[in-house]
């Protein structure tokens, strides 16, 4: 072939495009000389896992694994494939005309609420259906309505009711949030952070604080700092999908004001 990546010492034959790109994995490390040791840390030492669509089995399981065994150097540990996001159940396509563009969603709604979508809304392993109409659903029920409206309603409890801020306490994270993450079922792990989300809410519904405050202030004001306490687990849950909004919420905390709203409703 006239064309493509010069085999070194011999410029009379070229790379497959494949062997040139699968390459970088290592390559990007400091392989082969390692002069900064990333490679050994990285790759030699630590624990390697690939993330590939689908129909990248051919290339990343075998392909790959045999170019690494043989140049004797460590296999991948694991290979993860997920599925591809459709669009109205379609291939997305330019000739289509049913490409979503990401970067026109940020500058509308933000990166975090694109980031929980995709976290959340599609499957880690199987295809998933993206549509403007699902994720402007999404949006609203689960951060203008749910999360969102979570935070004014507890942050304008504290604020006006507790004399300083709540410290909380760190705590390990559940171990159905941890498997979740394990299995790298990411979806799942969303899930349970929203139904502490939801249960937090009817807590709030079931025991009214801002009723009790009129009758018994002094234990209006410790449910409120479990209400915020609890906040606090959740905002630390959130990170992994939306990390920007999950720091808000933390600033919010240790100030004890309530934030400006942090998921405007989108009709």
């Amino acid at each position: 072939m006239n064309w493509g990546v010069p085999v070194p010492g011999d410029e009379s034959q070229v790379m497959y495009v494949w062997f040139d790109a699968l390459v970088n994995y290592i390559s990007t490390l400091g392989w082969p000389e390692d002069a900064e040791g990333n490679f050994k840390k990285f790759w030699k030492d630590g624990f390697t896992l690939q993330l590939a669509g689908k129909d990248q089995v051919r290339f990343q399981s075998i392909m790959w694994q045999a170019m690494l065994m043989s140049g004797q150097i460590k296999n991948t540990d694991k290979v993860v494939y997920h599925g591809f996001i459709t669009s109205s159940g379609q291939k997305m396509s330019k000739s289509l005309g049913n490409v979503i563009e990401p970067l026109a969603l940020t500058r509308e709604y933000g990166i975090d609420p694109l980031r929980l979508f995709l976290s959340r809304h599609t499957h880690p392993f199987e295809d998933s259906d993206f549509t403007l109409e699902r994720f402007k659903e999404a949006y609203n029920s689960d951060l203008a309505n749910g999360l969102g409206n979570l935070v004014s309603r507890i942050m304008q409890l504290a604020q006006t009711h507790l004399l300083e801020a709540v410290r909380p306490q760190p705590k390990p994270f559940p171990p159905e949030f941890l498997d979740a993450f394990s299995r790298f079922e990411i979806n799942r792990a969303a899930d349970y952070a929203w139904a502490r989300i939801a249960a937090l809410n009817q807590r709030i519904s079931d025991t009214a604080p801002f009723k009790l405050v009129k009758t018994e202030p002094a234990r209006a004001q410790r449910l409120i700092a479990e209400l915020v306490e609890e906040l606090y687990f959740i905002a630390l849950m959130l990170s992994p999908f939306i990390p920007g909004s999950s720091k808000r919420i933390e600033q919010a905390i240790v100030s004890n004001k309530k934030p400006e709203n942090l998921f405007p409703r989108k009709d």
